[in-house]
């Protein structure tokens, strides 16, 4: 790894990557594998993101839920490893790969999000991406639309890094929004978490001779991603100001200790804390295409990966290159939670799987769109999608695996769902 290197010449990358989550992650590892030079800029002192940082140590499904699964390439790549050396819970169907027959169970797993995190740093070391902690995204250079480099800020101070192509996978679409992208904030609800062991846990994990069980999720504020449990009267929360954030986090983490304070003393305590706010969508950007519920089972000629929704079985989407860019700023594309997609959508897109795939697509296509000397944009999608393809990464789901009893446009969530999104409390 060259970071020290970097403060030197300051050479330019072919792909600079703003966001070290799984997005992030997987983009700088794309763009890296095409022979592109990839520098990635994290904020934290982690890898991973949500599905670490925050706590989040949990691969929704990547099937359909018959045993077929749908979103592959770096996505089956990363599930993997992330339990090769930590624990899992990886139904036995899927120990060994694809079942042979028809299954109702899952392909997810919970995961240990520490051993995940140190995994990530080695895999980019291994691939040579260049990479920072610690450094946090100020602002964007553009020239006649483009941008030119990003400004840092360091430890050592402010430092500017010139790249061709960079990928948004921030988290909260920072780059587009800084080059002054067309956006939309999203709100969140009273949810939190923290790890925590207790003497129970401990004694079901010597039990079964796995550590996972002593590992729990504590809750603070107890809504789940869909409102329910919300505290009536309290406003929703957004992730655009440090003063948001930090009514989130006290919220939260106040409501965390009353509740500790409640627990036997000796029974129980918290190990990890998030280090990261655990607020799920926080900016998207609008691009040329947004995703609705309404594509479910729709084919696009652009598509550049399917999914699955981990909530419900069987509804299968596909995700247009159009929703990974804004073609007023040709030498951006956005990953993760980023893209644009609403409503319910928003909650498909934004969990740990979607985000690697969509960030897999678009680290591809930055690094192919700087290898051809042409724009985001004009990249022609036919070769983007045989890169793709060759990647393992499915680009159509096939008409077969659409249930005869629905049609596209569908919409029944395995879960309340969220009116609390229309009916938001005064902010």
């Amino acid at each position: 790894m060259n970071s020290k290197k970097l403060f030197g010449a300051r050479k330019s990358h072919d792909v600079i990557v703003v966001g070290g989550g799984v997005a992030g992650v997987a983009s700088a590892l794309a763009a890296r594998r095409l022979g592109a030079s990839v520098l990635l800029l994290e904020k934290r002192c982690e890898l991973g993101g949500l599905a670490t940082a925050g706590l989040v140590n949990l691969f929704v499904p990547l099937c359909n839920g018959r045993g077929i699964p749908i979103m592959r390439g770096m996505a089956e790549e990363f599930l993997r490893s992330s339990v090769k050396f930590g624990f899992d819970s990886l139904n036995e169907a899927w120990k060994d790969g694809v079942p042979e027959e028809t299954t109702n169970l899952r392909y997810a797993t919970f995961f240990s999000a520490k051993i995940f995190a140190l995994q990530m740093v080695e895999m980019l070391a291994a691939e040579g991406v260049d990479f920072l902690f610690e450094a946090t995204v100020a602002d964007v250079e553009l020239k006649g639309g483009r941008c030119t480099g990003v400004s840092v800020l360091c430890e050592e101070g402010m430092n500017f890094f010139p790249g061709k192509a960079v990928v948004d996978a921030s988290g909260s679409s920072l780059v587009f929004h800084r080059a002054g992208a067309e956006t939309e904030l999203g709100k969140n609800y009273f949810s939190y978490h923290a790890h925590s062991i207790s003497l129970e846990g401990c004694a079901c994990a010597v039990e079964r001779g796995n550590i996972r069980y002593a590992l729990n999720w504590q809750q603070g504020g107890e809504a789940n991603l869909y409102g329910k449990n919300h505290p009536e009267g309290m406003r929703l929360f957004y992730g655009d100001t440090s003063e948001n954030i930090t009514d989130y986090l006290v919220a939260n983490q106040l409501r965390l200790l009353e509740k500790l304070k409640a627990t036997p003393r000796l029974s129980r305590t918290p190990v990890a804390l998030p280090s990261m706010p655990q607020l799920r969508t926080i900016r998207r950007i609008i691009g040329e295409y947004t995703l609705t519920n309404a594509d479910i089972y729709r084919h696009f000629d652009d598509s550049v990966t399917a999914l699955c929704d981990s909530e419900r079985r069987d509804s299968l989407y596909e995700i247009p290159y159009r929703s990974l860019y804004d073609h007023r700023f040709p030498n951006l594309i956005a990953a993760g939670r980023n893209i644009a997609s609403a409503g319910y959508l928003w909650d498909v897109t934004r969990v740990i799987p979607p985000a690697i795939v969509t960030g897999q697509a678009a680290g591809t296509a930055a690094a192919m769109a700087v290898c051809a000397g042409c724009s985001i944009p004009a990249l022609p999608v036919e070769k983007l999608q045989q890169e793709l393809a060759r990647q393992q990464v499915l680009i159509h789901f096939e008409d077969m695996w659409i249930p005869r009893e629905r049609t596209a446009g569908e919409y029944s969530p395995a879960r309340q769902s969220d009116p609390d999104r229309q009916k938001e409390s005064a902010r």
